[in-house]
């Protein structure tokens, strides 16, 4: 799962937080988890004992010597990320046998090792294998298999090769490019796809720990989410939530479920919300390297948000030149209106899908008159240059709205 699932870390105040992500708890919380469904049949009763979680005929049953040899026992350099739970490792298995292959043959696999004194993860991995075992979505990570042997508990996912999408927009460094303002509506409408499924009548599921660390990206900047530890089945009959100890990564939890517990949809489209100031500002959601005032993105983006004139203040400037501010603004508005302290002002997923799918229809609407534009005025000042040698802007310059430094 590239370099995926970070560590879940219960906290009881948000002075645990700083610049990692971590768990707010006011007390430890059932989990159960979904992804997208293989059947158009209703969703089946969540099995609750690991005889009925381990029956699902879509996972791969592993022996842990398998693993242990795929994953080249294990090795430190394999390692692909961890946390709390244990550690993910890089490995190799033969596409249509499963057995283990030399690295560098046959399919990549990421393996999650559970540490074996951890309950909590232990229960996170039941939960994992009971959904990602009766789901498949093309924006939710592929659950291949487990392994259930003596004291040992493993999950094997696909692998992603590009990563998570907080790397992307928070770490430095060669390999970690910045995003372009494309990627990101790209990455902000596949996640999107992914949580709205899950809201669907389908699934009717409550994802919960929407964040950027549980965005992972394919070779095609493809995101899936991953990580349904915490996932929650959706209320039913008449009741409008779900009733739960709080927990969540400080920073993305909606307020409403912070104060009381009573989870619903809109509390995933909250965090969704965060993710796309994230995604808009190229900043953390909380980040206490930042000055006094500017720790908590959701209020220091909030008044920019409500005001055309001052979107400018939160845009990153890594993406100078690559959109116009009339879609930047449009874009904005949608996240305001995610993070609506009302929850019943916030959309539904499903519409956040539609929005973002018009904008960036918009915007490559706009990238093609932009290039053709430019084509036209080169020809009637009479420069002759061959279009092979013509470098055309990608995205629209802001012309119309100018930038401003911040």
């Amino acid at each position: 799962m590239g370099i995926c699932l970070s560590a879940r870390v219960k906290a009881e105040s948000p002075a645990h937080t700083g610049l990692n992500s971590q768990y707010v708890s006011s007390g430890s919380n059932n989990m159960s988890t979904d992804c997208s469904k293989n059947s158009s049949s209703s969703v089946p009763p969540t099995p609750r004992t690991e005889g009925e979680i381990l029956q699902s005929p879509n996972l791969k049953s592993f022996n842990f010597s398998d693993l242990k040899v795929a994953t080249r026992n294990f090795r430190p350099d394999s390692v692909l990320g961890g946390g709390g739970f244990g550690s993910v490792f890089k490995g190799w298995i033969d596409e249509n046998s499963f057995t283990a292959t030399k690295p560098g043959t046959g399919m990549v696999i990421a393996v999650k090792k559970l540490h074996q004194e951890s309950f909590q993860g232990h229960r996170e991995w039941l939960a994992e294998v009971n959904y990602l075992g009766q789901f498949s979505h093309p924006n939710l990570v592929k659950l291949i298999g487990y392994c259930l042997e003596d004291d040992y508990r493993l999950l094997v996912y696909e692998f992603m090769p590009r990563g998570s999408l907080e790397n992307h927009l928070f770490r430095r460094g060669s390999y970690f490019q910045p995003l372009s303002w494309n990627l990101r509506l790209k990455v902000a409408l596949g996640a999107a796809k992914g949580v709205a499924f899950l809201h669907s009548s389908e699934a009717k599921v409550i994802y919960r720990d929407f964040k950027t660390s549980n965005i992972l990206l394919d070779s095609s900047y493809n995101a899936k989410l991953s990580d349904f530890g915490l996932a929650k089945d959706g209320p039913t009959g008449d009741k409008s939530h779900v009733s739960t100890r709080v927990m969540g990564t400080y920073g993305y939890a909606a307020p409403e479920y912070l104060a009381t517990g009573h989870l619903t949809t809109k509390s995933d489209v909250y965090s969704y919300g965060v993710v796309l100031l994230e995604l808009l500002s190229g900043r953390r959601a909380i980040d206490k390297n930042r000055p006094s005032g500017e720790h908590k993105l959701v209020e220091w983006c909030r008044p920019f948000l409500a005001n055309k004139r001052k979107v400018f203040r939160i845009m990153d400037n890594r993406l100078e030149g690559q959109y116009s501010m009339e879609v930047a603004q449009k874009v904005a508005n949608l996240a305001l209106r995610c993070i609506s302290l009302e929850p019943k002002l916030r959309p539904k997923m499903q519409e956040v899908v539609k929005e973002l799918e018009q904008i960036k229809d918009s915007t490559k609407s706009a990238d093609i008159r932009n290039r053709d534009g430019s084509r036209q005025r080169r020809r009637s000042t009479g420069d002759v240059i061959p279009s092979s040698k013509v470098a055309h802007t990608a995205y629209p310059r802001p012309s119309a709205s100018p930038r401003h430094s911040k």
